[in-house]
């Protein structure tokens, strides 16, 4: 599990007093920076590699300014080309919202996914989710 402490902005907040739910995905993305970095090492644009191409998002509890939060970041399935991973957010000890996200491996140059490097095949699978029962 990759994990990422954000500390939420006044700005990030919304007239109801919590923070904006447009807000959640971006925290989310924010926790894929090291798996971000085995796709494209120096995070050029120019190099990319990594598509997303699904996002579903739960919203459980309403997050606050002035606490801080943790994203958590597993892989939860690796394809041929693609990956899914299954991410959290917590604050003050809860799980305030989860999400399954979808990437595929792409080549911009060539306009075609990928297979993925076996050598980022085993980095990833070193933060494999345990399916609980």
């Amino acid at each position: 599990m990759y994990e990422t402490r954000i500390e939420p902005r006044v700005s990030e907040t919304d007239g109801a007093g919590h923070i904006n739910n447009t807000v959640v995905p971006i925290w989310f993305e924010a926790g894929r920076k090291e798996i971000f970095k085995l796709f494209t090492p120096d995070l050029s644009f120019k190099n990319w590699r990594m598509v997303i191409v699904n996002i579903n998002v739960d919203y459980i509890r309403q997050l606050y300014y002035g606490r801080e939060v943790t994203v958590k970041t597993w892989v939860k399935k690796i394809g041929n080309s693609s990956l899914v991973l299954y991410e959290e957010i917590w604050q003050d000890g809860d799980v305030c919202a989860k999400a399954q996200t979808t990437y595929v491996n792409f080549n911009f140059e060539i306009q075609k996914t990928e297979p993925i490097p076996s050598h980022i095949r085993q980095e990833l699978e070193k933060h494999l989710l345990e399916e609980q029962e």
